[in-house]
């Protein structure tokens, strides 16, 4: 239960918007603006084919009744096995008006994963993007026997692909096609197909990465997400709607809730979205010149280490400018005026630059997903590209508090959305209640009780506190808690934190359950490591492992790890560290598909490194990796 204190949003923070379905964002957008470019899909020369809103809006239509007439029926499941772009949004939309339920898959997924979720949720039929995709699903339909359709969104050769006995191959001109008929048949179809839609109608369900065991498919109706798109933008004081306003880059996988809520907000907006992937997304930055994009805290820190690589590289009278411009930057804090001859000097010759590397046009950054560190939050500010942190997690639509223009805290996760409550348990952990919440995971009522009360309120496993403001502040996660032999409790979230925001240093994971002390592993960040190498003198230019074991490798680390432990309990710092030469990625299971660190499969793969930074005689016999202190 909920401490006495239950938290809202405060006074003219935004509006509480609810009984709306998803197409009825796109109706009421097609009957406010006129947009030629609503949604731009990439193209293989490296430009973009837009897409009107009206086009976007018959595509949808015609997709919608084209599954109706391959024989599908409301509430049927269909899965997407789609890139993130407008192919995804036209399937999605599709669906949406279609009365279907869309069940995204990440591109990532290990095979067993994918043949679960599509089993799992019964899936009738699964839409892939070409050939490709086309070719790693075949293999996994008799897994999934529900599948009777597979359609694919772009034109490719598929005659290679086998398909099980009983599944039809289709492509979504295909699908159309047969939409257009039935249009033609019966003009009001459409519009049929829209009146039977209720707000609270399932929607989709999406099956949480998760960072252990299976999967779980998180229900999400209309209402609850068509809440959060359009609370959550009214927030936004001074975004500027419809086609000349705001600008959009879209390359985050709308698979997860967090970039699919926002396009249902820049929709409803009219604001022209511009996908890419985070590949391309240096070459995109340049050419789009967004105002707004959604990302990761885990880019933001990529960022900022490049600009510290960028600035440790420069020489004489250019490299004090720049470590002077760091200096200021890192000494700022979110609410100061950025005025002042200093400031001045610092924006026209150093933050200028910052800023055309985001394209030069960038008006503020929505950041989600992780915990953001509070100094690049205060960092970007004084470079003038604002970043609004917010907190949510799939269950909750996502968003459930957010930091609004003007009311910016670094190292908070901003204020509740109206129309929803916030609350601290006795344990510390978040919890909420209102129309974001999810109706519960799909056939696991179980796993639903463990999380939803009976009182409505969801318990996110998060652990946080309020600030004197109203500010929400994440600690840690509930479950990455743990004790150390002496009884004591550590939060490894915090030095994390720290760590993971070094140039130096691409993830720091604490370890110590059971154990007498703190210790990490930390993975270097290889490119930003060599850099700093050569600025130093340091030969730079042979393999990885040598070069961790470089004496000014080693101090620099241990200044690093000095810094993190700062104002930390002295039970709760880092003692040894081991540097790893190693990589956590998501192709290697080590990280979900929203970047979070699998700590099981951490501790499993590296456990001869954690049992060298606590004994001895295996801290000598260790080859992959230098233990230090």
């Amino acid at each position: 239960m909920p401490r006495s204190v239950i938290h809202t949003a405060p006074p003219a923070s935004g509006e509480a918007i609810l009984g709306r379905t998803l197409p009825q964002l796109l109706d009421d957008a097609c009957e406010r603006f006129t947009s030629p470019r609503a949604f731009n899909q990439p193209g293989a020369d490296g430009g973009w084919t837009p897409i009107s809103l009206d086009a976007f809006r018959r595509s949808a239509d015609e997709t919608a009744l084209g599954l109706h007439a391959m024989g599908l029926d409301r509430g049927d499941p269909i899965g997407f096995y789609l890139e993130s772009d407008a192919h995804f949004c036209i399937a999605d939309m599709g669906c949406l008006i279609g009365g279907f339920v869309d069940v995204p898959i990440y591109l990532s997924s290990a095979d067993d994963v994918i043949a679960y979720v599509l089993d799992h949720a019964g899936c009738r039929a699964v839409f892939v993007t070409n050939g490709d995709r086309l070719a790693e699903i075949a293999g996994l339909l008799p897994q999934a026997p529900r599948v009777r359709h597979v359609i694919v969104a772009e034109p490719s050769e598929e005659g290679a692909v086998r398909l099980p006995e009983g599944v039809e191959l289709w492509s979504l001109e295909s699908v159309r096609a047969e939409g257009r008929a039935r249009m033609e048949a019966d003009p009001e179809a459409a519009a049929a197909l829209r009146a039977a839609i209720e707000p609270n109608d399932l929607a989709t369900i999406i099956y949480t990465s998760g960072t252990t065991g299976r999967p779980k498919g998180v229900m999400l109706t209309h209402e609850n997400i068509s809440y959060n798109a359009l609370t959550a933008y009214s927030g936004l004081e001074g975004y500027r709607p419809g086609p000349d306003g705001e600008t959009v880059l879209s390359f985050l996988p709308l698979t997860h809730i967090f970039a699919r809520t926002l396009y249902y907000g820049a929709l409803a907006y009219g604001s022209p979205i511009y996908f890419t992937t985070p590949a391309d997304l240096v070459e995109a930055l340049q050419h789009v010149r967004p105002t707004t994009f959604a990302t990761v805290p885990r880019v933001l820190e990529k960022v900022y280490a490049r600009i510290q690589e960028k600035t440790l590289e420069a020489t004489g009278m250019k490299r004090m400018l720049g470590e002077w411009a760091l200096r200021k930057a890192q000494t700022y804090e979110l609410g100061q005026e950025r005025s002042g001859p200093g400031f001045w000097l610092a924006d026209r010759l150093v933050y200028a630059k910052w800023r055309a590397a985001l394209g030069g046009n960038v008006r503020f950054v929505i950041a989600g997903g992780a915990a953001l560190h509070p100094d690049l939050a205060n960092v970007f500010g004084a470079a003038g590209v604002p970043v609004l942190q917010g907190y949510g997690l799939t269950e909750t639509s996502p968003v459930i508090t957010y930091n609004r223009p003007g009311r910016n805290r670094a190292g908070t996760v901003g204020l509740p959305m109206p129309g929803l409550e916030v609350a601290i348990a006795d344990d510390g952990e978040i919890l909420t209640r209102g129309p974001h919440v999810m109706q519960g995971y799909y056939r696991e009522p179980e796993k639903t009780a463990e999380v939803l009360d009976a009182d409505g309120w969801f318990h996110t496993g998060d652990i946080g506190t309020f600030t004197d403001e109203g500010y929400l502040k994440i600690t840690d996660r509930k479950k990455s808690l743990f004790k150390l032999s002496t009884g004591k409790y550590v939060m490894p979230q915090p030095l994390e934190i720290r760590l993971g925001s070094e140039a130096l240093i691409e993830h720091g994971i604490v370890v110590g359950s059971g154990r007498k002390y703190c210790a990490a592993l930390l993975f270097p960040d290889e490119d930003a490591l060599r850099a700093w190498a050569r600025s130093q003198g340091v030969p730079a230019d042979g393999p990885i492992a040598a070069l961790l074991r470089e004496p000014q490798v080693v101090a620099r680390y241990e200044a690093l790890v000095d810094r993190a432990n700062e104002g930390m309990e002295p039970w709760s710092t880092i003692k040894r560290f081991v540097l790893v030469p190693d990589h956590l990625t998501v192709e290697n299971e080590m990280l979900t598909p929203t970047l979070k660190v699998k700590r099981p499969k951490v501790r499993e793969r590296f456990a001869k490194h954690i049992e060298a930074l606590y004994d001895e005689t295996k801290r000598e016999a260790l080859e992959d990796g230098v233990v230090v202190r």
